[in-house]
């Protein structure tokens, strides 16, 4: 009998869960082609330079995200200054270059199909190099 790919997931048994530093965890679904889709679960109190920054390692994200708003609100501050508020109901795109909070008392979801293949993934230092004797 011919293998079977793999067309459709469920998030009830995601590929991979990444806890943030606290109030929250993105769980990711990897299929074959190398495609991924990312359902993200921010709790109130979450914010990306207090969650995730230590993780990324850099100054504010730099992942380019594309999806969609199931619950709650995320305010969004660009680079440059720019602020926006996505909400539940709401497709949205993130360029690279932002912090972004959970806005109120509600948890935020967010299914993303662009930006969470290695967002949140700890940055492994490179070992240190031993002195010769």
């Amino acid at each position: 009998m011919k293998d079977l790919k793999t067309y459709n997931k469920s998030f009830e048994k995601p590929d991979e869960i990444r806890q943030f530093k606290s109030k929250g965890r993105l769980e990711v679904l990897f299929f074959e082609d190398g495609s991924s889709i990312g359902h993200g679960i921010f709790e109130p109190g979450w914010k990306w330079s207090n969650d995730v920054k230590p993780l990324a390692q850099t100054e504010s994200c730099e992942a380019s995200h594309t999806g969609y708003c199931v619950k709650g609100e995320m305010r969004i501050r660009m680079n440059d200054g720019g602020e926006f508020t996505i909400k539940a109901g709401d497709a949205f795109r993130i360029p690279p270059g932002h912090d972004a909070w959970v806005e109120g008392s509600v948890g935020c979801e967010l299914i993303d199909v662009t930006g969470f293949a290695e967002y949140a993934k700890p940055v492994e230092k490179p070992a240190e190099k031993k002195e010769a004797a």
